[in-house]
């Protein structure tokens, strides 16, 4: 009897070892399941900014001015920037962002997102897309070191509209930050106060590794695929050049 007793105790015991496994496995399918769609929504946003990116450049008369682009020391895209819920009057709204070097060249863009007070929409508008075209490297670094305040710590203005207006100098001195907007299928410049633009540390570190600072990463020329429909937009609107003094 006791040596039955033994063997039906053994026997639980590797029942449960037996089924332990299976409930291990599903809890990292799960995970894997979970990260899989964060880095299929990264690339995606990737695509929505580089896409946002051309259909403005590809309006003419509303396009940001080819003299802007070329002075620009970063651009960052950030597509359908929502109303916040509940009612609340902030927005929300998840991008990219790609610097320049002194010599000209592109460098990785870092994932970024934007909350904040609302902006100069219309009444009514639940989404819109948003630009912002940096002309000094001052607006970038301090995005890269902490967080940047929009129309606090870096003055930010309507942008200009026209891809072939001519920009004069002064317009670098203005403002170092120049915003656009596109609601209701209509670009336009448009005045930011009180929103800030953060780096998204986590989508950086799904899609570049967790290993990989913002600085890191936008201090390298190299890529990975998911961001490289956003780079070929900015590349293609904004080639590398000389920046201007």
């Amino acid at each position: 009897m006791k040596r039955l007793l033994t063997t039906a105790a053994g026997l639980l015991i590797l029942a449960s070892l037996v089924t332990a496994p299976p409930a291990a496995a599903d809890s990292e399918t799960k995970a894997e399941k979970k990260y899989s769609k964060e880095m299929s929504e990264d690339a995606e946003r990737a695509m929505k900014a580089g896409t946002v990116l051309d259909e403005m450049m590809n309006a003419d008369d509303h396009a940001i001015p080819e003299d802007l682009l070329e002075r620009a020391t970063g651009i960052a895209v950030i597509p359908h920037v929502v109303k916040g819920a509940m009612g609340v009057g902030g927005r929300y709204g998840k991008g990219l962002v790609a610097t320049r070097g002194e010599n000209g060249i592109w460098h990785a863009p870092s994932f970024v997102h934007v909350g904040g007070a609302s902006w100069g929409l219309q009444f009514g508008v639940e989404a819109a897309d948003l630009i912002l075209v940096f002309t000094e490297a001052d607006g970038v670094e301090a995005l890269m070191e902490d967080k940047l305040k929009l129309g606090g710590s870096a003055g930010v203005a309507a942008g200009p509209l026209g891809r072939h207006a001519e920009i004069g100098m002064n317009v670098t001195m203005d403002s170092g930050i120049y915003s656009y907007s596109r609601s209701k299928g209509l670009f336009a410049g448009v005045a930011i106060e009180g929103a800030v633009l953060t780096i998204d540390d986590d989508a950086n570190a799904r899609v570049y590794g967790e290993d990989k600072t913002a600085e890191q990463i936008v201090d390298s020329h190299a890529y990975p695929a998911p961001v490289k429909p956003f780079m070929d937009a900015v590349k293609r609107h904004s080639p590398a050049i000389k920046i201007r003094s």
